[in-house]
């Protein structure tokens, strides 16, 4: 045979060799090992399932079954409540004292229509006004001008000299019986005050008030600025109050009650109110009307099982609340109560807005501030009852019951509510028990068949975790992969590379520290985050922004006779205590050279009181300047310039990158510090008008700031005082 024909098979095809194939397939071991797993955790699923169904639905109907129960009890006592409040204010309102005590108050209002306030006692008004009713018509978010709140009439405002401005609180006000100015008002006081006092006080209203037939508040238990105003065509003609008024006066049948839902009420200050109103008549004549303040606590008492939900069966999450008519709260929140940061943190999760999640935190209340737009709110509000499992207001997944409450024609829902988490608690302990024993069972299984395969494969593995703690950041790494020659090479080759990485690492480590602490000395935080994402031009325009300019005035008469390195520790050593004083205050510095320290507040961190912390600091680096002077025997000054306005801030510079700051604020703040021949701390009007009244300033001149005068003031180095004129 020739070698041609060897190779080519019978039928002339060439003849190719066959490589040696490995058949990939499962060993016997993994075989069965697969089996027993799958029967195994197949029987444990499924009778895991059907026994997760059966116990969920038996869960939720109880947990639907106790809500259902919760929001009835609720539902019942609320109604019970204003059954009776309706019932006791028309029989208080029909009793000879309340009558008397209208036709007193009314005849000895309109006597002192004529008195007029001397100019003193109208300043007093007026600045009880702006001192304590307006900051807190601005804590409760409304936007009303105090002054506008005044009484229209002589009457109104004298009594409020007498009675309000005197007194600290309300509770104050409402102790006092007879101001002994002589009037027969005060006289009819002294004799129907304690009467209401009681009234008050044992049926917890928040303020009983008498109406003339003209709508004049001419009586008013706590004595609040509504005492002598006028619902009809007063400062109060659009509040809830004068609606109900108008209500109960336009109606010719004794016993009936005006109800209103709570609302805005401006001499409630930063309280919602609402209003209960029935007329007074004498011989068959309405005479005025008696009013109360609905008794807000008792009705939260009432859904908040006084505080306790537990015991009130609504578990760790569960609550219960009211819902008015225009889908905002009427009784307090739960979470609001137990943990107001984490309410804060959840209705912002839910875009609330933070100006008003920090007002229901601040004022401790949801009652006409949290709006509830549920699945369960909503179909209340139609006038539904029923249960659902739904997000929540704070966007928790709840089981809810709920439907409306007959109270008048206020149209107000309850909803109680459980979180899923602990209704289903139960459930989920099952579930994890299960997943336990499932996995417990498929390790016996896996082990007998694992054990021979891990010792022949351990020192792979070895070297496979090597690599995987390297992977995963760690340095330093040595394994012991074994005694035979060839997996002690490969574990040497391994733990070699091992050491290599380490050092490595470690270069990189110290190089990033080092850079890490150049960029923050440099720069603040989110100038430091836009940096390293590459951003070429970086900027940012502050329109409430507070600057410090300062010069240390007399260190370089001190430290004249030094060298450079001991004349750059003393200024160092200044700088380093001016710094730790900034961070303690909430002050941002952003550059020093010798010849100034220019430092901000309110710039990456917006700050309401930016103007009194720059102040604040700008004393404090008085006193360390007072301490080192006396340390090394220096006569150190500050003179410091303060302005508040618009400023920018972002990076200078391409190859040499600096941080800087500048705008109208630091050039003005320069100037005075640079231009005023004396020392000490400047601040401009506009700085001047943000600092509270306990700081101490006098007119230090003007300095010329472009075409215009600047007047400044000089803050007293004690911080505090009065100001001068």
């Amino acid at each position: 045979m020739s070698p041609s024909d060897a190779a080519a098979g019978a039928d002339g095809a060439p003849l190719v060799p066959r490589r040696a194939s490995r058949r990939v397939g499962l060993s016997i071991q993994s075989t069965v090992l697969i089996m027993l797993l799958v029967v195994s955790l197949t029987s444990n699923v499924l009778v895991g399932l059907i026994g997760y169904n059966n116990a969920a639905d038996s869960l939720r109907d109880a947990a639907f079954d106790r809500l259902v129960e919760v929001r009835d009890s609720r539902e019942r006592e609320i109604e019970r409540l204003f059954s009776t409040l309706e019932s006791t204010i028309v029989v208080h309102a029909s009793g000879q004292s309340v009558v008397e005590a209208t036709q007193a108050f009314t005849s000895a209002f309109a006597e002192l229509d004529g008195v007029a306030l001397t100019p003193q006692q109208l300043e007093q008004l007026e600045g009880y006004y702006d001192r304590v009713v307006g900051p807190r018509l601005a804590t409760s978010g409304a936007e009303v001008d105090a002054s506008t709140l005044l009484p229209p009439s002589a009457a109104g405002r004298y009594l409020q000299v007498q009675y309000t401005v005197p007194a600290d609180s309300f509770d104050e006000a409402l102790a006092v019986d007879d101001a002994e100015d002589g009037s027969a008002w005060s006289a009819a006081h002294a004799a129907y005050h304690d009467h209401f006092r009681t009234m008050a006080t044992r049926l917890e209203y928040e303020d009983v008030l008498l109406l003339d037939r003209d709508g004049t508040i001419v009586y008013s238990a706590y004595k609040g600025i509504d005492l002598g105003s006028n619902v009809v065509d007063g400062p109060l003609r659009f509040t809830n109050l004068a609606a109900a008024y108008a209500s109960a006066m336009t109606t010719s049948l004794r016993g009936e009650v005006a109800l209103t839902d709570f609302g805005d009420y401006p001499p409630s200050l930063d309280r919602q109110a609402g209003w209960a109103v029935t007329p007074v008549s004498a011989d068959g004549a309405i005479i005025g009307a008696l009013a109360v303040e609905l008794p807000i606590e008792r009705v939260s008492r009432v859904m908040t099982a006084d505080g306790d939900w537990t015991q009130g069966g609504l578990g760790r999450t569960g609550e219960v609340y009211l819902v008015g008519a225009d889908s905002l709260m009427r009784s307090p929140s739960r979470v609001l109560l137990e943990d107001p940061e984490s309410f804060a943190a959840a209705v912002t999760a839910t875009g609330m807005a933070e100006p008003l999640a920090s007002a229901i935190v601040e004022n401790r209340t949801t009652v006409g501030l949290q709006p509830i737009r549920t699945p369960a709110a909503s179909d209340a509000l139609s006038g539904r009852s029923g249960t659902i499992i739904a997000p929540n207001y704070l966007g928790r997944e709840t089981l809810a019951a709920y439907g409306p409450v007959d109270v008048g024609d206020l149209g107000w829902v309850v909803v109680a509510e459980l979180d899923t988490s602990e209704a289903f608690a139960p459930v989920t302990d099952f579930t994890r028990n299960l997943v336990i024993s499932s996995a417990v069972l498929a390790l016996i299984v896996s082990v007998l068949s694992l054990l021979l395969a891990r010792i022949f494969v351990r020192p792979l593995r070895a070297l496979a975790r090597g690599a995987q703690r390297i992977a995963a950041g760690e340095t330093g790494v040595v394994v012991d992969a074994g005694g035979s020659d060839e997996m002690m090479s490969v574990a040497t080759a391994f733990n070699d590379m091992s050491r290599s990485l380490q050092v490595k690492a470690e270069l990189l480590d110290e190089q990033s520290a080092e850079s890490e602490r150049l960029l923050r000395a440099l720069m603040p935080e989110p100038v430091i985050r836009r940096y390293r994402d590459g951003d070429q031009t970086i900027a940012e325009d502050h329109h409430d922004v507070t600057v410090l300019y300062a010069d240390i005035v007399g260190f370089d008469d001190h430290s004249r006779a030094l060298d450079s390195a001991a004349r750059l520790d003393l200024l160092n050593e200044l700088v380093k205590q001016f710094d730790e004083a900034a961070a303690t205050l909430g002050v941002e510095h952003v550059r020093t050279t010798t010849k100034g320290y220019l430092a901000s507040c309110g710039m990456t961190v917006p700050r309401v009181d930016n103007a009194r912390r720059i102040v604040d600091f700008a004393l404090e680096m008085q006193r360390i300047l007072e301490r080192f002077g006396g340390q090394w025997g220096a006569e150190l000054h500050l003179r410091a310039g303060i302005d508040l306005g618009e400023a920018s801030s972002g990076l200078v510079g391409r190859a040499h990158v600096v941080y800087d700051l500048w705008g109208e604020a630091v050039n003005l703040a320069f100037r005075i510090q640079s231009e005023h021949p004396e020392t000490g701390i400047f601040v401009t009007e506009r700085v001047s008008a943000r600092l509270p009244s306990t700081v101490a300033l006098s007119d230090a001149g003007v300095v010329v700031d472009g075409r215009d005068e600047v007047r400044i003031w000089r803050v007293d180095a004690a911080g505090s005082g009065v100001r001068d004129a």
